[in-house]
C-alpha cells in the first residue's frame, strides 16, 4: 500500500481507494444519489445543471462520471482543456 492523497478533501492516508476513509461514507451516500438520478431523469443538459439537480459538487460529479457504473453513459461524455467532464448534446 501507498500514501495516497484523497480525492474529496486532500487528506494523506494509506490504501488503495481514491478517497480516506472518512469520505468513503459521504461517496457511496453521492454515488447512490447519483444512481437513482440518473435512472428516474433524462440526462441533464451540463455537469453543472446535473450538480445542482443532486447537490453534488460538479468536482466529484467529474470523478464519479469516470467510472465504469456509468460506462453507458460515456457516450455523452467529452472532456475540455481543464480534463473536466462535459455532456455532448
Amino acid at each position: 500500500m501507498e500514501l495516497n492523497k484523497c480525492k474529496r478533501c486532500g487528506a494523506f492516508f494509506v490504501t488503495d481507494n481514491c478517497v480516506c476513509p472518512n469520505c468513503e461514507p459521504k461517496d457511496t451516500i453521492e454515488l447512490s444519489k447519483l444512481k437513482d438520478f440518473l435512472s428516474e431523469n433524462s440526462f441533464p443538459n451540463s455537469i453543472e445543471s446535473l450538480s445542482f439537480d443532486t447537490g453534488i459538487t460538479t468536482k466529484n460529479l467529474n470523478r464519479f462520471l469516470e467510472q465504469k457504473d456509468f460506462s453507458s453513459f460515456s457516450s455523452l461524455l467529452q472532456s475540455d482543456n481543464s480534463g473536466n467532464l462535459g455532456i455532448r448534446l
